[in-house]
């Protein structure tokens, strides 16, 4: 979004204000993923028995548990990343570079970069410091010198994340619990386009690809945005925003290739119409290489996928602008049976932004996403949204209302086969939204109360209501209190209500396993408090402590002989910490990093019989930590190192894990750049997540890229 006042605001209190241009069943969660092909039996088998069996069928080869002994490790690991930059020391000669988006990051100072405003908590631009949220953000440098090479990969980035891999092409990625590969609390947006599919109310990480070097930021709220972002945002949002085309101007080539990671390839170019009217194109490729068994079985999951996109951005006068931004993208899956798996996809985007004057804002978007993937014999999908977002801001008095309106169209075609169905095959969704939200300076500067409320119209269940109240306070400068308490819900997805499980040899259309005709909502009730604070210059803490209430949560009930309903007879509670912090200790020399404390219970309620007895409802470990350190080294060389330290999940077990990832790039020239990254480098292989026996391994890997800027 372009800024167009810079200067500082006052208006009724306000200041700087910036108008601005255990999965359910692992098989099951196998089949809709990408590439996945499930066994009928073994899906019943891991539907409605607390363990799960391997049918012989499903020819999984056979695996045990390795137990290592990481813990103590790790810690010293990450003890040893946070002290060992001082034999680093910074080039006395400055750089001959182009202004890029690395150079720009290094001109920033610690205070710049902590103040850097985020707009997922309001829906508007806002200082991240007085955020009433536990919300964290990061930026293209860091994801850069990461060497993330996917959206999944950046996200390990964010202690407020379990970002588990599956296998080569699959995750587990949620917040604050309820992980699993079809995990369904979490919303996902890519510059306001929410990737949600109605199948499963999650999101196929498979088919999410930006090009990385075009992310201007990621942000990710811990905890209920339902009050303005609507039904699904239970347990947190991640919004990723791209830069402006204004930003990218020039050509810009890649490549390279490495051990699981074989090769990929990117080409962008922006360029100009006049001097208002600014675009980019990109093309990009990648072919990944498989995961393996823990017995060193090859998975037989490599795949490979080619996307392109445009963006326009465009100032037709002072006080407006106006975006259009599209990407197409196919992709070839491998899998040992029944035949590979494709996908392909399309979306369109375009959005106009209006200020009225310093204290008023308005805004409308629509977009156009088509998803396509096909499991041969199995599983086929056609999903077509369109979706219409209208939001207006303004200020009055020590008021601050933001208020819109939206519209959903989905169609949803599914093919069905012998297998399993959706009935019916064909559905048409419709969700009506609105939402209304005050910012109320009690006291200027000091006292700010936030009240809301989402309310939205869906075909499942009607009418759903989602209000939050936030507090924030700053008693003195570096320091904020804030507390907050809101409601959110999970609306039924397709396998919630139409899904069906045949049961052969038995007459047509009888079933053993079916979705519930009545099942409601999942609801929350969310507490909140944190504290943002930064004692010294170079170093900022953040700190927030939740307890949340789940009801009508998701169970697998018996109402038959052999036959099983999905019905809402769990709850559930869970509380933890988050802790994040950034330091700079020296000009040369960045750190980010945090940990998380987690604890999740899930119990019947009065007359449920869940027969997962709540392990389909995720798995996720008590105790997470992540580290990311950035040195300039002499010479122009880059080298950055990031560990992860994940304790052990406890149903299906699978054992803790430390990461460790380097990466050391070389500015040859001014426009060209060499650089080699290592990925789990502590370990030939570990699982990340699944059963024993299934899942599979996720290995060591080393790349090298040449980037090269024109």
């Amino acid at each position: 979004m372009a800024v167009y006042y810079q200067e500082q605001i006052d208006v009724g209190g306000w200041h700087g204000a910036k108008p601005c241009l255990r999965e359910t069943a692992p098989s099951l969660a196998s089949l809709f993923r990408m590439g996945g092909v499930v066994c009928p039996h073994q899906l019943r088998h891991d539907l409605l028995r607390p363990v799960p069996i391997l049918s012989a069928n499903c020819d999984m080869p056979a695996g045990r548990e390795r137990n290592r002994p990481v813990k103590w490790r790790s810690v010293t690991i990450l003890c040893w990343m946070l002290v060992s930059g001082g034999w680093c020391q910074a080039g006395t000669e400055s750089r001959d570079v182009a202004p890029t988006a690395a150079e720009q990051f290094k001109r920033l100072t610690f205070e710049e970069l902590l103040n850097q405003e985020v707009s997922t908590v309001s829906r508007r631009e806002e200082p991240l410091s007085t955020s009433a949220s536990a919300v964290q953000v990061v930026t293209q440098e860091e994801i850069r010198r990461s060497g993330a090479s996917s959206i999944p990969e950046a996200l390990r980035l964010f202690p407020n994340l379990h970002v588990a891999q599956v296998d080569s092409r699959n995750w587990a990625i949620s917040a604050r619990g309820f992980n699993n590969a079809l995990a369904n609390k979490l919303l996902v947006m890519i510059d306001g386009r929410t990737v949600y599919t109605p199948l499963f109310a999650g999101v196929f990480w498979d088919a999410q690809h930006v090009l990385l070097e075009d992310v201007e930021r990621i942000e990710v709220v811990s905890g209920p945005g339902a009050t303005l972002w609507g039904a699904n945002a239970v347990n947190g949002v991640i919004n990723i925003i791209t830069r402006n085309a204004r930003d990218t101007q020039g050509l810009l080539v890649q490549g390279g290739g490495g051990s699981f990671l074989r090769d990929f390839g990117a080409i962008r170019y922006g360029g100009s119409a006049g001097s208002n009217m600014f675009f980019r194109v990109y093309g990009r490729r990648f072919d990944r290489e498989s995961t393996v068994f823990a017995n060193g079985q090859d998975g037989g999951n490599a795949w490979d996928l080619t996307q392109g996109g445009f963006r326009m951005d465009w100032i037709p006068q002072e006080a407006s602008a106006v975006t259009v931004q599209g990407d197409a993208y196919a992709g070839n899956l491998e899998q040992p049976q029944p035949g590979h798996t494709t996908i392909d996809g399309q979306n369109l985007l375009g959005r106009w932004t209006h200020s009225f004057s310093r204290a008023s804002e308005l805004s409308a978007q629509i977009y156009f996403d088509r998803t396509w993937r096909r499991v041969p014999n199995q599983f086929a999908e056609d999903l077509r949204t369109v979706d219409l977002d209208l939001q207006h801001w303004f200020d009055w008095r020590r008021h601050r209302v933001t208020w819109g309106a939206g519209y959903r169209f989905m169609h949803d075609d599914v093919r069905n086969s012998p297998a399993l169905a959706f009935l019916p095959a064909t559905r048409h969704l419709e969700l009506f939204s609105g939402f209304v939200q005050d910012e109320f300076m009690l006291m200027p500067d000091t006292l700010r109360l936030t009240v809301g409320s989402k309310f939205e119209h869906n075909d499942y269940t009607g009418i759903e209501y989602e209000p939050s109240g936030r507090i924030a306070w700053t008693p003195a400068e570096r320091h904020t209190v804030w507390s907050a308490v809101s409601r959110a819900v999970r609306i039924p997805s397709r396998i919630d209500r139409d899904f069906f499980l045949p049961q052969p040899p038995v007459p047509p259309g009888t079933t053993n396993l079916a979705g519930g005709r009545d099942f409601e909502s999942e609801k929350l009730v969310a507490l909140e408090a944190g504290y943002r604070v930064r004692p010294i210059t170079n170093l900022t803490l953040s700190l927030a402590a939740f307890y949340n209430i789940y009801d009508d949560i998701r169970s697998v009930e018996p109402v038959g002989l052999e036959t099983f309903e999905v019905r809402n007879r769990n709850r559930a509670e869970s509380w933890g910490l988050e802790l994040a912090g950034q330091a700079q200790p020296a000009p040369w020399w960045r750190l980010r990093g945090g940990y998380t404390f987690l604890r999740k219970n899930v119990s019947p309620k009065t007359g449920g019989r869940d027969m997962s007895g709540g392990r389909a409802e995720g798995n996720s470990p008590e105790h997470q930590v992540g580290v990311q350190s950035m040195w300039d080294l002499p010479a122009d060389l880059e080298f950055d190192v990031s560990g992860r330290y994940v304790a052990a999940l406890a149903a299906p077990r699978v054992p803790e894990y430390f990461t460790f990832d380097a990466r050391l790039a070389w500015r040859v020239r001014k426009n060209v750049e060499l650089s080699v990254v290592g990925q789990n480098l502590w370990d030939r292989r570990h699982p990340e997540f699944g059963e024993v026996g299934a899942r599979q391994e996720i290995p060591r890997s080393v790349y090298g890229k040449i980037t090269l800027w024109f």
